[in-house]
């Protein structure tokens, strides 16, 4: 644990276990989405499918990416993740991203990949609301994930017919804005 740094938190007037329990649950939302991602993403097959794969699959490495940047986060403040597996899984902040009755569905592909998207877009502007000019190593970690979440709610939402979103999909770059977290 960073010792300091949880003091300074703590002084800034942050419940600091509030915090981690908030870190850890979205951990466990990125973590949990990495894995129902990969079972959308299987699924995704035929005319319509084929089209949304590869966008599904960036948001399913940038989500194990977000993972991966909050843990260290998580430790520094004095907290950890949980032994067990299940109950990580079920501390998560979103609704698992599970694969429709219908597995040919790609419209309700769509909307289970951009509810889930729009849960953790929901999740760090909470946290970004709390630690902003409190806990500037948290709040600029959870601005990174946010900018991608963003991103990803708004390839999602294009496919749905939502409007334009302005956002391209990125060629041969993942999380981009996260990415200095995971040196």
């Amino acid at each position: 644990m960073a010792r300091v740094a949880r003091e300074m938190v703590e002084k800034a007037g942050i419940d600091v276990d509030q915090l981690v329990e908030l870190l850890v649950k979205n951990a466990a939302a990125e973590l949990t989405t990495y894995y129902y991602y990969t079972i959308l993403r299987c699924n995704l097959i035929g005319l319509e499918g084929e089209g949304i794969k590869e966008i599904a699959e960036t948001a399913r490495i940038e989500d194990r990416n977000h993972f991966e940047a909050l843990v260290p986060r998580i430790y520094e403040l004095g907290g950890k993740l949980p032994d067990d597996m299940k109950a990580f899984h079920d501390v998560s902040a979103c609704p698992p991203a599970r694969l429709p009755k219908d597995p040919t569905d790609t419209l309700a592909m769509l909307k289970v990949l951009v509810e889930a998207e729009r849960c953790a877009v929901r999740g760090y502007t909470y946290i970004c609301n709390l630690t902003a000019g409190k806990d500037h190593r948290t709040y600029d970690l959870s601005q990174a994930i946010l900018n991608e979440e963003i991103e990803h709610e708004s390839w999602f939402s294009e496919f749905l017919g939502e409007g334009p979103s302005g956002h391209f999909m990125r060629r041969g770059e993942t999380s981009p804005f996260v990415s200095k977290f995971l040196k």
